[in-house]
């Protein structure tokens, strides 16, 4: 593997997360996402951008690994979901968004433009990860693993190769981010 160095020095992989965490930070606070009346907006459907921009994060991000993949410069490692573990994730991510008004991400890139509403939803998400990650073992065998997904991923399900998937949403989220731009969204 090409990145095996980078995959085995520690260091190096906080300093690229470090990196990369910074610029998307920037890229959400420049597509506007970090703003409390934006996603707001999306919540009431009457602002786009937050769909506009995930959308176009999704599709460069999903071309990007399968290019990465088809290159040899990645593996993928995917692990199974189930009916608990989305639940619960759904639960806590919901209750979150719907106290602080931001999602993970935006509200860390709202924090770094200042808003101080954001800081005490870090704050909160900090904490809740803790309760978490306290919890995950009692979680793990009482609901996590309930109801586990038949595969691992959407191709598998299907019996088909993951290319086919992939050109299937790229196309779906083009005709998506069309309709929006024609509808003036």
């Amino acid at each position: 593997m090409p990145f095996e160095g980078i995959r085995q020095n520690k260091s190096l992989q906080a300093l690229l997360g470090l990196v990369f965490g910074t610029v998307f930070g920037f890229l959400l606070q420049k597509g506007g996402v970090t703003l409390y009346d934006v996603i707001i907006g999306q919540l009431l459907l009457t602002d786009f951008t937050v769909v506009k921009v995930m959308l176009s994060a999704i599709l460069v991000g999903m071309v990007g690994v399968h290019a990465m993949k088809a290159a040899g410069l990645v593996r993928l490692h995917v692990r199974a979901g189930s009916v608990g573990s989305t639940v619960i994730g759904g639960l806590i991510f919901g209750v979150g968004f719907a106290v602080l008004g931001y999602c993970p991400g935006t509200a860390a890139g709202a924090l770094g433009s200042g808003a101080l509403d954001a800081a005490v939803g870090m704050a909160g998400i900090v904490i809740g990860a803790g309760i978490f990650a306290r919890l995950y073992p009692v979680l793990e065998r009482s609901v996590l693993n309930r109801g586990k997904f038949p595969a691992e991923t959407i191709p598998q399900l299907l019996g088909v190769s993951p290319m086919p998937v992939a050109c299937a949403v790229a196309i779906m989220i083009l005709v998506i981010l069309a309709l929006f731009a024609t509808m003036g969204l």
